[in-house]
């Protein structure tokens, strides 16, 4: 899910309220949804609307210039005709633009239209950590810490260029699918700087009331440590499931911030560790001093925590006097409400005797008149005619689990009704659509049509038993499947699939997970130990096991017999894949042999005697056309003589010394009459010449082609028995 954020709106996809209109009398409405394909300044391209913020709309789309996916932020229009609201958003622009950190959301461009002022900001493809605590109740501590870990991070980063974002709770926090914190909306930060804007009217209490430190709930000077206690918060709900505080009204809960001492996390209960327990109990101290001095402390003891968990932090438990007296507020610096780095408290003057200071009853009462005006002021600024309370607004549920929007309606006083239907994009138990679209005003028990996925439609699993690994996950993946491969060996061809579960015909959703059993192939033969064994029955024992045996080398040796195998290149024991060779040595026998007869036998068979015998054979040509049959007709040593192993025997071969007549042969024919007379078979020339026709003649030759024309040196010519002999050979294709 592609999830941004305005002023704590949830991102989802578009509803159809987005395609109203954009513009009257030619005149952008900034409050109005803007339509689709709608182009900001002839840049950015709106696609969808993603959310709703208390200050603006959300939209996704395109930044066309640099081509990359970005999200819009819009002022509502309520707003953009007041210079002040206009300032804050213009400042949540420029401040964040100053933030360039791995866990801060990006800000790219700040401009206007017509009445329209938008943001243009990184669009972030993750999940909110509200969505997250909502689907799962309770973050594993491990997840828990190093998402702290990254928001200090972040927040570390600001608070140097001189920012506080006052208004970190989970809804504000981005989870990346790679589980990268991103920390969004730093719209109602203000500078710690002496130049800070005056566009927070003193005493404003802005963000979210059940992540309020104590001073932002008296309205008093905030600095780095009033985020540091939202991350508390935030932090004891990952890992508790609930909030430290709650109650009837926002005012209930802004007064227990202020007053009451938040739970302690039961490590035995929860299995919290007790570090990490410590230092959520520091972080929600009442007074600013006794929690961490800085983002980049705390994140050193999260770090701390994660290696050393039963090692805690301490605690100052203290309430009385924790928070500043709300009714003599510190000297400010400028007219911005923040402040910058605490200095050490200066001693204080003496002064005379007087009444006691206010009591916490007293800081409350004072509190109530004080939020109760505000509420007044409000309802009057917004020229309301009736009570609030009359008309409801109706929230956007698109996206979000149909639990949480039933409970939210029910807490509305709106009545819902929820039908189902497939959806191969909203997970199950989302809202697709609902009807009243968001935005509508109704009344009390009202009914709001929720249609809610029921997940992805099912499919039948294909039958792919007996595909290529490839094949099956193709298959798999044009059902819309997904696939998992388990190996194994098997007497099935290699890379075949052997088993699917489920198995095919069995219907999964769309999406769902198989598991295909792959054929390795034959297990790996195990190499037997063949040395001493004989060349034939290490053949056999090798072939039984599906190996082969290669002869590399033949040594002599006076101690191992003739044909017995001296040593193996693969260990004995080792695994090698069936069908593949075990190299091998061979014994000649003793240094001496005695020598083989070969006379009268043709050259080949004559080598191949000398060499199975240990010899190395050269052959002689001995020119006698009375004896001319290319046999051998003496051998030297002769035969029966003992001689040393590897020594050469020379070989007489008996030829004409003549060129045969090889005319009309076939190639090989030829070749082989050659090979009989002592020579040598040399270049292969091809010719369009007839055999036997005179030079020059042009008269087709049929049935010739592959066949001997002529030879050079020409036939019957006495030429030295061991030289190269150039045959012609007729092709019809050359031409003449």
């Amino acid at each position: 899910m592609i999830d941004n954020h305005g002023g704590g709106g949830r991102a989802t996809k578009n509803s159809s309220s987005q395609t109203d209109g954009l513009r009257v009398d030619g005149r952008f409405v900034s409050g109005m949804p803007v339509n689709p394909e709608h182009i900001f300044n002839n840049r950015y391209r709106i696609e969808h609307r993603l959310g709703n913020g208390g200050m603006a709309l959300v939209y996704s789309g395109t930044d066309t210039l640099l081509r990359r996916r970005v999200a819009v932020k819009v002022l509502r229009e309520q707003y953009a005709a007041d210079d002040d609201f206009v300032k804050r958003f213009s400042y949540e622009a420029q401040a964040a633009a100053k933030l360039s950190h791995p866990n801060i959301v990006s800000v790219f461009d700040f401009g206007s239209e017509d009445d329209a002022y938008f943001i243009v900001m990184e669009l972030v493809d993750g999940a909110t950590l509200a969505e997250l605590i909502a689907s799962e109740g309770i973050v594993p501590e491990p997840v828990a810490v190093e998402y702290a870990i990254q928001i200090a991070s972040g927040l570390a980063f600001a608070h140097r260029q001189g920012l506080l974002h006052r208004d970190i709770k989970p809804a504000n926090i981005l989870i990346t699918k790679d589980d990268v914190v991103k920390i969004s909306d730093f719209g109602i930060a203000r500078a710690v700087s002496d130049t800070t804007l005056g566009v927070t009217q003193p005493g404003m209490i802005m963000g979210s009331v059940y992540y309020l430190s104590p001073e932002q709930a008296q309205g008093l000077a905030i600095d780095e440590t009033s985020d540091l206690y939202s991350v508390g918060v935030v932090l004891y709900q990952m890992l508790t499931g609930a909030l430290p505080f709650t109650g009837d009204s926002p005012v209930a809960v802004a007064l227990k911030h202020v007053s009451t001492a938040a739970p302690a996390i039961d490590c035995a209960v929860t299995g919290v560790s007790p570090a990490l327990a410590s230092i959520v109990a520091r972080l929600l101290q009442k007074n600013p001093r006794d929690r961490f001095a800085s983002a980049s402390d705390l994140a050193s003891a999260l770090r701390e925590a994660r290696e050393r968990p039963t090692v805690t932090v301490p605690v100052n438990t203290t309430i009385s006097g924790d928070v500043p007296n709300p009714f003599v507020p510190p000297p400010r610096r400028s007219a911005a409400p923040d402040t910058g780095p605490r200095a050490a408290p200066a001693e204080p003057a003496r002064a005379a005797p007087g009444p006691p200071a206010p009591t916490i009853v007293l800081r409350v009462v004072v509190l109530l008149v004080l939020l109760v005006a505000a509420a007044v002021a409000g309802f009057v600024f917004f020229g309301h005619s009736k009570p609030v309370l009359e008309i409801i607004v109706l929230p956007d549920y698109v996206n979000r689990s149909v639990n949480a929007a039933q409970q939210d309606l029910a807490g509305l006083g709106l009545v819902p009704k929820i039908s189902q239907t497939t959806s191969e994009t909203v997970a199950a138990n989302r809202v697709i659509r609902q009807t009243p679209a968001a935005g509508a005003k109704l009344t009390r028990n009202a009914e709001v049509d929720l249609l809610v996925s029921s997940g992805a439609p099912f499919v039948a699993i294909p039958s792919i038993l007996g595909y290529t690994s490839a094949d099956a996950q193709r298959e798999l993946a044009n059902a819309k499947l997904r696939n998992r491969i388990v190996a194994r060996f098997g007497s099935e061809p290699k890379d075949q699939v052997v088993a699917v579960a489920p198995p095919p015909g069995q219907q999964l959703r769309e999406g769902g997970l198989v598991t295909l059993t792959v054929s390795k192939g034959q297990p790996p033969a195990r190499v037997p130990n063949v040395v001493s064994m004989s060349v034939d029955d290490a053949r056999e024992a090798l072939r039984k096991l599906g190996l082969t045996l290669n002869i590399v080398d033949k040594q002599v040796s006076d101690a191992i017999p003739q044909d017995t195998i001296m040593s193996q290149a693969q260990a004995p024991d080792s695994e090698a894949d069936r069908g593949s060779a075990v190299d091998v040595m061979v014994s000649l026998g003793p240094t001496t042999a005695s020598v083989p007869d070969v006379g009268g036998k043709l050259p080949g068979d004559a080598l191949a005697l000398l060499r199975g015998a240990g010899f190395e054979p050269l052959i002689m040509y001995n020119v006698d056309p009375t004896n001319a049959g290319g046999t051998v007709t003496a051998q030297q040593p002769e035969a029966g003589t003992s001689a040393k192993r590897s020594s050469r025997v020379a070989i007489f071969i008996g030829v004409p010394g003549t060129v045969p007549d090889v005319a009309g042969m076939p190639l090989d024919a030829a070749k082989a009459a050659l090979e009989k007379n002592g020579y040598q078979s040399g270049n292969i020339a091809f010719t369009s010449d007839c055999i036997g026709a005179a030079a020059g003649d042009l008269t087709p030759c049929p049935d010739e082609d592959g066949k001997i024309v002529r030879t050079e040196p020409e036939a019957n010519k006495d030429v030295k028995p061991g030289e190269a002999v150039t045959l012609y050979v007729h092709r019809s294709d050359v031409p003449k």
